[in-house]
């Protein structure tokens, strides 16, 4: 089994696959009379595809502790898809970058730690990991496209990853 370094979630770490959703670090401008701030696009919602839609959802993700087994990544070829927690769990997000053919380039697969005041938006066609709720049941808001096509590619990986608690 594979060793696979799990990261701090970064802006900058997790931009050539999609979003960070949080307040730290972001532009904000006043809105209702200056009572609030806005944090304005921080992540942007993709639909392709006749009869597709924006929705949000929600879901709760079942609790995992470390050490975790990777052996699947998912994407979704018709749109994004945000996932921002809403009880205080953090989270693990796995991606990967796409080889020529399509398929994962298991070579750039990268484990980040979400704190539980960060949400991601995966960008259309981002291979990840499904939900990992870290230590406890985890519920997320889910903003991505429902409605006709075919909208999840599931791949088993050539081999079984490891990610680990840090230090």
């Amino acid at each position: 089994m594979a060793l696979l370094v799990l990261e701090a979630l970064s802006k900058e770490a997790f931009a050539p696959f999609g979003d960070v959703i949080e307040i730290e670090g972001s532009d904000w401008f006043p809105i209702n009379n200056g009572s609030t701030q806005r944090y304005h696009k921080l992540g942007m919602v993709e639909v392709l595809g006749e009869g597709g839609l924006p929705a949000i959802s929600m879901a709760r993700g079942a609790a995992f502790d470390f050490p975790l087994s990777i052996s699947m990544l998912e994407r979704h070829p018709l749109g994004s898809q945000s996932f921002i927690p809403c009880n205080g769990v953090p989270f693990i997000v796995v991606v990967a970058p796409s080889l020529p053919d399509g398929l994962p380039d298991e070579s750039g697969l990268r484990a980040f730690h979400a704190y539980s005041d960060q949400g991601v938006n995966y960008r259309r066609g981002c291979w990840h990991h499904p939900l990992i709720s870290l230590g406890r049941e985890g519920d997320f808001i889910v903003v991505d496209r429902v409605g006709s096509g075919h909208n999840c590619d599931e791949v088993a990986l050539s081999t079984s990853y490891r990610i680990e608690a840090v230090g």
